[in-house]
Order: C-alpha cells, then structure tokens, then sequence
C-alpha cells in the first residue's frame, strides 16, 4: 500500500507517494515551476488565493500518478501539511469570500496587540500561551472591522490545510493543534479560547468541527476523486501547520528535540513537555502533533520570515538568475567568516515575531565598493540568515530549550555548506540532516492517523540519516566576532 503526503506552502504545492512498506518516496512533484504569486496590496500585507492551492495540487497529484502508474485503490490515506497562520472565509456554500490572508501577513498586528492589552499580558500567556499578535484570529478581527459586508457572509473560517481537506471531502473540520496555531485554542481549559472569541466578538459557530491529528478525519469525495485521479472513500487521516510537520518529518516528538527548516521563512522548532512561554512573545508555543491534556507535547517556535525569500531575491536581482543556488553556495564558500565587514539583516519579509512584530526591513551595512563582490553578498546573506536563528535561540534558552543537537531535511538553505557550517558554528549545535521533507512527512502522518502504522516507532524505523555536521570548534572566535558584529546592526534597528 501506498500513502500520499500533501504540501501546501506559500512557494509551491508540493505531493509526494511514499511507498508503506519501505518507507521510501516513489514519486513527487511540486507546482508551480516558479514560486507562486504572494499578492501584497500594501506593504505588509500578504494574500494568496485558495483556489490556486487546489490547482496546482491537482497538477502535482496528477503527475505523480502518471509518474507512478499505481492504482488509486493502492493509496491507503492521505496527510496534509499546510502553511501555517493563514485565513480562509467560505461562506455556506463553500465558497471562498476573499484571498487567503497568509502567515508574513502583518496588517494585523495592532489589532493582537491590543488584545493582549485589554484582555491582560499575563491571563494570555497562560492561557493561550502567546500574544493573539498576527495570527489567525487576529486576522478574522481584521476583517470584521475593515470588510464587514463581506463578514457577514462568513459561514467558516479555515486554516489553509483545513481548506485542502473540505476540497477533498466537502466536509470542513480543523484540529486543536491548528487552532492552537491561530491562537484560538485555551490550554488552561483544553478547550476553545471562548475568552478571545467574545472579546473579537466573533460567533463561535465560524469554527470548524474538532478533530484529532491522528485520525481517520474524512474521506475523499466522488467529486474530488474525479477531479484528482483518486479512489473515492481514501481516508484522509492527518494534517499539521509545516512546522509541527517539519518536526514530524524529522521523527521530533519527545520533549528536547529540535527540529529546524529555512525555507521561505526559517524555524527553529523545539518540544517541550512543561508550559513553556516567552513573557514577549518572540517565540510562540502551540500543540505538537501528539500533544495530549495528559501528556503534553508543546512546540516552541521560532520563526524568521525572511529567509529563503532573501537567497531568493539575491539570485533574481544580484546574480540576475544567472546563477544556480548551487553556484550561489560556491561563491559564498570562497568568503571568510564575516564576509569582510559586510552584515545583511534578513528581516525584509513582514513584522517579525522575534522583533516583537516591529518590520525594521532587510539592511546592508558596510558595503564596501572597492572590497565587495557578489560573492561576499551572498555569504553575507546566508551568515545574516543564520544569525538570526542564533538571536531567536538565544531567547529560547531563556524559557529552558537548549539546542544540542539539530535535525533538519538537507534541502532549501541546508543543502548549502556555508548555512549548516555556520550554523554548527555559531550555535555550538550538531546538525543532522535527513533525507525527507515536509510532504514525506505528512504521508508518514496519514500512515499513523490511518492505523496502516501501528505507532511512530513504526512509521519513522526506516527515515534514513544522511549526514551529521558538527561545530568547528577551531573557527568559534571567528564565527562568535561575526554575530557580535550582525548584532550591533541588528540594535541600531530595533532601538
């Protein structure tokens, strides 16, 4: 039997069949070909159109079944991973109101941050264990206020992996780990947060039904099984935000573990068994995938927007395309440590959570004309990104998590040695690499939730490492003296 793992990201759409068995990927294909449109009205905002997550994971569906040549009847259940923070409004007929506002969204910061205010610092923390900041139903209060008539209409709000599965099934649920994500979730009471939903003033009937992770969840519709290539009746049996996925993926579910992917956006992800908050919010805790009220299973996330997105930009508007990554990864291995004075802060992709949801901007400092070259640009780049793990994980220690050992996919900025090197380096932290990603994982996830797997145990026996980097301990002054001097830029901004 086969399981089929769904990747809705704000870059691609990404599907993946895992052989059970063997545990080992057949096949995967990602659309689109080029990164998908993020729509930005105003500056800080964010917006991508829920429909065009249903048709390119029709394309990727529908290739990696060509490639395979298997039987739909063959797929035992299907798990879906999904951007995380993201809001999606249908009304009774299921049809989606407006553009999904999506995580590096910042427009509703000030409407977070009152909350916390008024409902008070402290009852939040210990409740909902964050600030309602920027998240989901800090974006719903957005709408209420700005697009009343459209609100009006609402008949269910989602989160983006909660779309993904009414468009297979018709029906519309979510999980206690998705609405801890949205901060709609009250740990205190293991239960809805009723508090924050009355001081929005929305009707609690706007949520989904409640199911677990781990589950069979619902079953593929005819429609959807006509329109995908798929059986009819295939459990849909898992789904998780990409970070609590990412950490699956990389068998991360016992207290101590980190988890880690630079993508688009970065994260350092790590599990905790106790209550863990920071008092600023600047690294958010929501339930693991196999939290429970009796045994607690917590992820504390540190998120860095712009990530990816900066190597990204490089390539298009430095290097003019006209460098691969790969290439990119070579010309930055050719710069010492500290790419001679250069610093890039990487913040240019929204408020960052980790800044207390200030947007202070990408910056380059210390450009020296007759000293610089592309290449010093892009070690810079992957330097910056790093340090700016390194100032996330150093406000995670303070709340007891402590990075030891790391484990990551070797993909996006980790297939570059400068990345993993630095980041052994400066963190002091083995790297682990894997050979999986967030697809893989969610099939993985729908082989729990299916009962195809009899535990975890089971279903991670055959993840395979591929390689283990650790600290130079030789280059630490040098890599210590390069964050010294990336933080001094980093506090001129935040000021």
């Amino acid at each position: 039997m086969y399981l089929l793992g769904i990747d809705i990201g704000s870059s691609s759409v990404k599907a993946s069949i895992v052989d059970g068995a063997s545990g080992k990927c057949v096949a995967s294909a990602f659309y689109p070909k080029q990164e998908m449109k993020i729509t930005a009205l105003q500056p800080g905002w964010a917006e991508q159109a829920p429909e065009l997550w249903w048709e390119n994971l029709k394309l990727a569906i529908h290739e990696v079944m060509k490639v395979t040549g298997i039987e739909p009847k063959t797929i035992d259940s299907i798990g879906i991973s999904y951007q995380m923070h993201g809001l999606v409004a249908v009304d009774k007929s299921q049809k989606v109101l407006r553009p999904s506002i999506i995580w590096c969204d910042s427009r509703a910061a000030v409407y977070g941050n009152k909350a916390f205010t008024d409902l008070g610092e402290q009852e939040c923390l210990a409740s909902l264990l964050n600030s309602p900041g920027n998240f989901t139903a800090s974006k719903l209060k957005w709408v209420k206020e700005n697009e009343p008539e459209l609100y009006g209409r609402i008949d269910k709000i989602m989160l983006p992996g909660d779309y993904i599965a009414m468009k297979l099934s018709g029906e519309i649920k979510t999980t206690a780990s998705g609405l801890s994500e949205g901060i709609l979730w009250n740990f205190r009471e293991d239960a809805v947060a009723t508090s924050l939903l009355n001081y929005y003033g929305f009707d609690p009937s706007f949520l989904p039904e409640i199911v677990p992770t781990f589950s069979v969840q619902s079953l593929v519709n005819e429609a959807a099984a006509a329109e995908l290539g798929l059986a009819a009746g295939t459990k849909i049996s898992y789904r998780a935000g990409d970070q609590p996925n990412n950490a699956l993926s990389l068998n991360v579910l016992n207290p101590g573990e980190i988890a880690t992917t630079a993508g688009t956006s970065g994260v350092v992800y790590g599990v905790s068994a106790k209550v863990k908050y920071d008092p600023l919010s600047r690294v958010n805790t929501f339930a693991h995938v196999n939290h429970a009220k009796n045994a607690p299973r917590l992820g504390v996330l540190l998120c860095i927007n712009g990530t990816g997105i900066l190597n990204s930009w490089l390539n298009k508007n430095v290097g003019n395309k006209q460098f691969s990554y790969e290439e990119m990864n070579r010309k930055a291995a050719s710069i010492a440590i500290g790419s001679e004075g250069l610093t890039i802060l990487p913040f240019g992709n929204g408020s960052e959570r980790v800044l207390q949801n200030k947007n202070i901007g990408s910056q380059i400092s210390g450009l020296g004309f007759n000293t610089h070259t592309d290449a010093h640009l892009f070690r810079a780049a992957q330097e910056g990104i790093v340090f700016s793990f390194k100032y996330g994980m150093e406000i995670m220690e303070e709340i007891g998590i402590k990075a030891t050992v790391i484990r990551a996919g070797k993909a996006n900025m980790f297939l570059s040695p400068v990345f993993r090197e630095t980041l052994a380096g400066i963190s002091g932290a083995s790297i682990e690499l894997y050979d999986t990603d967030g697809s893989v994982g969610a099939a993985r996830g729908a082989g729990i939730g299916s009962g195809y797997y009899q535990s975890a145990k089971e279903a991670f026996a055959t993840l395979q490492k591929l390689e283990t980097v650790t600290p130079d301990n030789a280059k630490k002054n040098e890599y210590t003296e390069a964050y010294q001097n990336w933080k001094v830029q980093l506090n001129k901004q935040i000021q």
